[in-house]
């Protein structure tokens, strides 16, 4: 009797111990599969993580591994096979915090939850340097860019031409995806200047006789030739007075552009006669295209201009960066030899 009793007290003990091991195993494996899945992982060497369009899993691994992204490189692979991020993967630019945990960073970046790209630019000289500047901050390199503009096939679609696209650029702040192609980054950047031209604007370059792009074609002069935004309606108003009365612009600015040398301080008689569509000594009438990106502030200031007499401008020969004005030649040379005289004084020959 005695040895069934302990018997059975063997077989309880077996069987204690061995829920107590089951129970230990189940313990320690949900606490394996917390960390492996919500446990803190990711670490604050990087606060993006950018995947490349075309990019695979394990590309994405490699990256991840190199940057020393996540702490432990062997959980974050064992989640993300296991959460069949393997065959999810989404180009894009992701905002990592430090502590996420597997799970968390594998959610965001196979539900492609990004954080987009603010873009703010300002009026900038050449379209090569707006294209260049636009690469550095998306994934479409200034190449990708700078060809699309260049193509008269793609932006014909859009009612431009290869001379005139840049006018459709308008100085602003932009939000979008680091992984923005270059068709849609020109859709985007169409997309803001179909709501520039409001009918109001639209019918304000009417009158004028302009047509939008024309409008952007004479601000970029306007905004070259103004150091100071508040005299920029009175530069407008003298341009569209000699193009009512049919005499070229005569402008510095833009012989400068055909000249392709952005050095030049004083625009010499040697440079008037430079064979360009752009040179507004030898052609009357705007040139194809921009001188550089036109500002708001200069799109505006053609749109609204002061109506005056002038014809004629000069720099100021005290270099505050504001112009002499005038209706007639006479007036005009006295401003033009003050000018010239004050250059003399400063010694500055080009």
């Amino acid at each position: 009797m005695a040895e069934k009793k302990s018997n059975g007290g063997l077989l309880r003990k077996f069987i204690i111990a061995l829920v107590l091991i089951i129970v230990i195993a189940l313990g320690v494996t949900c606490v394996i599969y917390y960390l492996n899945y919500f446990g803190p992982n990711v670490t604050d060497k990087q606060e993006f993580l950018y995947i490349h369009t075309g990019a695979t899993y394990d590309d994405v691994y490699k990256t991840i591994r190199e940057e020393g992204i996540v702490k432990d490189t062997t959980t974050f692979n064992w989640a993300a096979q296991n959460m069949k991020y393997t065959t999810r993967v989404k180009a894009g630019r992701y905002h990592l915090h430090a502590g996420m945990s597997n799970r968390k960073l594998i959610n965001m970046l196979a539900s492609d939850t990004q954080t987009p790209v603010t873009l703010a630019f300002n009026t900038m000289r050449l379209k090569t340097d707006f294209a260049g500047f636009v690469g550095k901050r998306i994934e479409p390199d200034s190449a990708k860019i700078i060809n699309l503009l260049d193509s008269a096939d793609f932006v014909k679609k859009y009612g431009f031409t290869t001379d005139d696209v840049y006018t459709m650029f308008l100085p602003n702040t932009y939000q979008l995806y680091w992984n923005t192609s270059p068709q849609k980054f020109f859709k985007k950047m169409y997309g803001a200047y179909l709501k520039f031209w409001t009918p109001e604007r639209t019918e304000k370059a009417k009158a004028l006789g302009l047509s939008p792009v024309q409008v952007s074609i004479l601000a970029s002069i306007v905004d070259a030739e103004a150091l100071h935004d508040d005299e920029m309606p009175t530069i407008a108003g003298l341009y569209l007075n000699r193009l009512r009365k049919g005499m070229k612009l005569e402008s510095d600015p833009t012989v400068i552009f055909a000249e392709n040398d952005f050095t030049i301080h004083r625009v010499l008689n040697k440079y008037l006669t430079i064979n360009s569509p752009y040179n507004t000594y030898l052609h009357t009438g705007l040139p194809p295209g921009p001188v550089m990106m036109p500002s708001i502030n200069a799109i505006n200031a053609v749109l609204d201009y002061r109506k005056t007499d002038y014809i004629y401008m000069c720099a100021k020969a005290d270099f505050s960066g504001y112009h002499a004005f005038a209706t007639n030649v006479a007036d005009h040379m006295k401003n033009a030899h003050a000018f010239q005289q004050a250059l003399n004084d400063r010694n500055i020959k080009h």
